[in-house]
């Protein structure tokens, strides 16, 4: 399928999680085999003293990352995602246990964050650059509610450089996550969009370079499973 771009990517990105938000995490932890769930534990230890300020989740979904930080971390979270279906499929999750005063769920653009200038401490994505319409306007996003000494953690999918590896997982996206994820959530596209999302994404060395032309410093990259998944961390100085 070909990607869409700008407002049509936006009105598209919405409409589809908002779709999937029923399934959508168990198709993650069955298509994962579970180990999602380390790469947010790491994103949420590299957030470091951060995790215990007011964090923003930007691109939110779910809220498998808020979660994650408050298992972990004693602070507050803005969680901010384009689609309300995911953050009301995402306050499920806490299973009657939601407390509004640590997560605040609101539906907005990433592009155009609801957020005051540098009013966070910390800030963390999972999965959720490669679906903006315009990357570096959401990095400039980040960079402005941050404040200074704030660090960002993004977690994010990628190419292995193994050719090996990359060619089995390339056979693994098409052969077991479209059809576990069709069957599951009944929409095709939906994960023909994630295989062809992953594949135009920049590879890491490009992230890290946008990273710093949005005023970022002290930008690390971390493989993570291979090289399926990428761990940034920058920090705002």
């Amino acid at each position: 399928m070909k990607l869409p771009k700008g407002k049509a990517k936006k009105a598209y990105v919405s409409r589809m999680f908002t779709g999937l938000s029923g399934n959508y995490d168990l198709v993650n932890s069955i298509c994962s085999l579970s180990i999602d769930r380390t790469w947010r534990i790491a994103a949420v230890k590299a957030l470091g003293t951060c995790a215990d300020g007011r964090v923003l989740d930007f691109c939110a979904g779910t809220l498998p990352l808020s979660l994650a930080l408050l298992k972990r971390g004693r602070g507050t979270v803005a969680a901010i995602d384009i689609s309300e279906g995911m953050l009301r499929t995402g306050i499920q999750r806490f299973h009657g246990k939601f407390d509004p005063e640590r997560v605040a769920p609101v539906c907005g653009d990433g592009e155009s964050l609801p957020l005051k200038d540098e009013v966070c401490d910390g800030a963390m994505v999972a999965f959720g650059i490669r679906n903006l319409a315009d990357l570096d306007r959401g990095f400039l996003e980040l960079i402005r509610v941050m404040r200074s000494g704030a660090r960002l953690v993004i977690l994010e999918f990628s190419r292995p450089k193994n050719p090996l590896f990359a060619s089995t997982y390339r056979l693994y996206l098409k052969w077991i996550l479209v059809p576990v994820g069709t069957l599951l959530t009944g929409d095709r596209d939906a994960y023909r969009y994630l295989i062809r999302s992953i594949e135009a994404f920049p590879p890491p060395g490009d992230v890290a370079a946008r990273l710093a032309r949005a005023g970022f410093k002290h930008i690390s990259v971390t493989s993570l499973t291979g090289g399926i998944v990428t761990l940034y961390t920058a920090e705002k100085v």
